[in-house]
């Protein structure tokens, strides 16, 4: 500025404003409120501790409002000012069904079509449709491509958001009144601009006319008798696109074919058109309401009701570009799209392992756990029914107020309770709390919607009947198709494919042992191709090359798990597999042509193929083997193997004998063993078990066994509180790190009946020492300079996420004193980690018991619960 000094002019603040104008009458009232916040949850209702927070509500002499909430007073009292601003200046409100008609005044205006607007694309193609519908644009996409129109319909008219004939008798009537600028053509159900567009836009069209475009297509049946058929569609510049859709369903041209809303991803454009009735003016109510012509499948994928043949595509018009965009939808795609309809599903896609992954039952670790959390499958699972998110409320244990536990409740559209699931169980970490919640209600829906014959009254029993309460009355409006689409679709399968597998499936392993071997709880991570195959011909369907899962937490098929479990890093299987149902085969990775071709004739069946890449030791394991040498696992063996030599025993039993390991280690030692058994309600642990002793006892001619007693080596599949009468008076049974497992009650059910019933002579069981955890732990803590008297105090981890209980050495004592005293055994107390004496004792707490008494001789009474499986006798017998 020329000349002196300048002056700055001040800027009043919104409240400056109020004060001028209104003076003493705007009257601010401050109220402190408080945070209830979720904890990253939404509907998570539980309060948070934080600052304080305040609201405050402004008086004017008009008018009230009232601001957001603020950490500070003053802000609270600038919102308020600034919204008070707001409404002093907002104009009146105008009318619906003006701004509708100003609204279609603009779409038909010069402006509008030089925009890059999935509208304007229409208008522009709409101009290369041949006689009398040139220019004219459907009125059916005009609400669905402008959102504004659409939302100005349901202003005028809230209810009609699901009656798409209605939505466009609205737009005609507003048309009405643009009669001069604006044609209306009920015999097309189509809109047409009066006056033409300048030659500049006419001609930009003409140099759009020469490419040729091809877009496939699915074809969805209302008969749910056939099967979806792929197609192509011409879709070339110089004509509209919708016209081709309509001319596959039958119908002379666009303005009779009606669009769903976006299925799957919100940012997709894939979309089910269906043909809309003819007389859609005087008998459209009739039309609607009849159900004969629904087609099921393409209601259940969009959440509408769609009638007649439908067509799924992934074609339109995009913000950012004026070309017409296209993506080929197929076969797989159809069946992927259903298959995100329910949480098995969800979780197979998410881990892109269709023909692999299967949802697990239980919330391990979050270490081990792969794909969506189950948090993220139920609210996956609820958008895709068109239901609010679940709501997360988190309970403190009265109890245990350090702990928490998750209610969960689901709602329908009209805010009625579909499911509560009110678990007992708490947790430390809010998250697990969430976690295993949301798993519970995945079981159980997975066993609803699997199940689709169970009567209602038995509901409840899948979420355990005392914790979950189920409203049919309610869920079957959102789920009233799933029933009829899946159970038709499973009938068409059983009656179209059998397969020529076995029933016992066969692996076979091939490659060296390197002696790495994947037991329950370890992360393993395979390579593997799945295959369709009719009599040696083959179609490849997946493949997946690195996959990492649980072992032992069936989050595959059980044959995958079983192989795995019997194979060594390095080494490969191939096994097969009886049919899946044809919705998985499809949304597989085939060429659907072949799949078809293969799958129309009988004897089909899958072929997997396999390779074990690593395997990571669960985190109790590497904890311990960073803590103790030997491993404390090992110490615990070895501990057995010695007790085992120096009783001199010549009969063993290994209660919960796992993959072996006990079994394993006593054939590297000469000992006095005749016969030894095993038994284990795993059958893929019994499996590698069975591997490993048959390797051993029949390959390897300077093992020290060969040399020994040993006559019989027996692996038999049942549980351990169940009897058994070839378990019946052993010289010495054991127990290692089992018992913890179960729950308490089968713990103690498992004494007496070992002690009861199979009268071994020696028993030896070993459990965590739950005192010791608090070492494990601290030697595993990022933060190494906790204070120690705090860590005494607070509470430690179970060291696996199975462990159903872990004891202190006093809860162990009492436990095995209370048995021998009861069965008329002695007990002694040892262990193994740590020292005699030390604090806080041994990491394994050994009890050994003695039988104080002989058996009487009688008649055997022969019980055989348990299955064979695995049974080998010496040959120098």
């Amino acid at each position: 500025m020329v000349g002196g000094g300048s002056s700055k002019k001040e800027v009043l603040n919104p409240k400056a404003i109020i004060h001028q104008r209104f003076g003493d009458k705007a009257l601010y009232n401050i109220e402190e409120v408080q945070d209830s916040s979720s904890n990253d949850c939404p509907g998570l209702a539980i309060p948070r501790k934080g600052p304080c927070l305040y609201r405050c509500s402004l008086q004017l002499p008009e008018f009230s409002v009232e601001s957001d909430i603020f950490k500070r007073k003053k802000d609270a009292m600038q919102s308020a000012a600034e919204k008070a601003l707001e409404k002093l200046s907002d104009p009146p409100v105008e009318d619906p069904s003006d701004q509708l008609v100003a609204r279609l005044s603009y779409l038909f205006s010069n402006e509008f079509y030089s925009l890059c607007h999935p509208l304007s694309g229409h208008f522009r193609a709409a101009l290369q449709r041949a006689g009398s519908l040139n220019g004219f644009i459907p009125i059916s996409v005009m609400p669905v491509y402008d959102s504004k129109l659409s939302n100005l319909c349901k202003k005028i008219k809230p209810e009609i958001e699901s009656k798409p004939l209605e939505v466009m008798s609205i737009i005609i009537d507003a048309a009405t009144r643009l009669s001069e600028s604006v044609l209306i053509s009920k015999e097309f159900i189509s809109l047409k601009r009066t006056d033409p567009y300048p030659p500049e836009v006419l001609q930009s069209i003409e140099n759009h006319c020469e490419q040729e475009i091809y877009v496939k297509v699915i074809r969805v049946p209302y008969l749910i008798e056939k099967v979806v058929e792929p197609l192509t569609l011409d879709v070339s510049a110089n004509k509209y696109y919708m016209d081709a859709i309509a001319r596959e369903l039958g119908s002379v041209d666009a303005s009779m074919v009606l669009l769903s809303r976006c299925i799957g991803k919100s940012s997709s454009d894939t979309r089910l058109y269906f043909h809309a009735p003819h007389s859609y003016q005087s008998d459209k109510e009739k039309y609607f309401e009849d159900g004969s012509f629904l087609n099921a499948r393409a209601s259940y994928l969009s959440g509408q009701d769609i009638y007649g043949d439908a067509i799924l595509a992934t074609i339109g018009y995009l913000w950012k570009s004026c070309d017409l965009f296209i993506e080929d939808v197929s076969p797989c795609t159809y069946y992927r799209l259903l298959m995100n309809k329910v949480p098995t599903g969800i979780y197979k896609l998410s881990r892109e392992a269709v023909l692999a992954a299967e949802l697990p039952p239980k919330f391990g670790t979050r270490s081990n756990w792969r794909g969506l959390s189950p948090r993220d499958i139920l609210c996956t699972f609820c958008r895709q029914h068109r239901l609010p998110e679940p709501v997360f409320s988190l309970v403190v244990n009265k109890d245990v107020p350090e702990e928490t536990r998750c209610d969960v409740k689901i709602f329908s559209k009209g805010q009625n309770l579909i499911l509560h699931h009110y678990p007992q169980d708490s947790f430390k970490k809010q998250g697990d709390g969430i976690q295993n919640a949301s798993s519970t209600i995945l079981l159980w829906l997975k066993n609803y919607l699997t199940n689709l014959q169970v009567n209602q009254e038995d509901f409840t029993s899948y979420g355990n009947g005392t914790d979950l309460d189920f409203y049919p009355e309610h869920i079957s409006k959102e789920l009233n198709l799933f029933s009829f689409v899946h159970k038709k679709l499973l009938a068409i399968n059983d009656t179209n494919h059998s397969s020529s597998v076995d029933s016992a499936c066969s692996y076979n392993i091939e490659g060296p042992d390197s002696e790495v071997f994947a037991a329950n709880g370890c992360l393993v991570c395979v390579s593997y191709s799945v295959f369709l195959v009719k009599e040696g011909e083959k179609e490849f369907l997946e493949k997946n090359d690195e996959f990492e899962f649980e072992l032992g937490s069936e989050a595959v098929i059980p044959e995958f798990e079983v192989a795995v479990a019997q194979m060594s890093v390095g080494q490969s299987a191939c096994f097969n597999v009886e049919l899946p149902s044809q919705e998985l085969i499809f949304a597989a990775n085939g060429d659907p042509a072949r799949v078809l071709s293969l799958l129309s004739s009988r004897g089909c069946y899958l072929e997997y193929s396999t390779t074990l890449l690593q395997v990571t030791e669960p985190l109790e394991d590497r904890m311990e083997k960073a803590q103790f040498s030997p491993s404390l696992s090992k110490q615990r063996v070895n501990y057995a193997v010695q007790h085992i030599r120096a009783s001199l025993a010549t009969f063993l039993v290994d209660f919960g004998c796992g993959s072996g390991s006990l079994l394993d280690s006593l054939l590297d030692y000469p000992t006095s063993l005749e016969r030894i058994i095993g038994v284990d309600i795993s059958i893929k642990a019994l499996a590698r078990a069975a591997k490993t002793l048959h390797s051993k006892l029949s390959n390897n001619s300077n093992n020290p066994v060969q040399s020994s007693g040993l006559k019989s080596a027996l692996l038999l599949d049942g549980s351990i509180t169940t009897f058994d009468s070839r378990l019946y008076n052993c010289d010495i049974g054991t127990c290692l790190e089992v018992i913890e497992h179960m729950s308490e009650d089968l713990a103690t059910l498992f004494g007496n009946v070992v002690l009861s019933s199979f009268c071994p002579k020696i028993l030896i069981v070993s459990t965590p020492n739950y005192e010791y955890n608090v070492i494990l732990q601290k030697s595993t803590n990022q933060t190494q300079d906790e204070d120690e008297e705090q860590n005494s105090t607070k509470p430690c981890k179970f060291r696996n996420f199975d462990h159903k209980f872990e004891w202190t050495r006093e809860q162990f004592q009492v436990w095995a004193s209370d048995l021998a005293g009861k069965h008329n055994y002695s007990v002694g107390f040892s262990g193994v980690g740590g020292a005699e004496g030390v604090e806080p004792g041994f990491a394994s707490q050994i009890a050994v018991f003695k039988r104080g008494f002989e058996l009487p001789i009688g008649e055997d009474l022969v019980v055989a619960p348990y299955d064979v499986v695995w049974d080998w006798r010496s040959t120098n017998i």
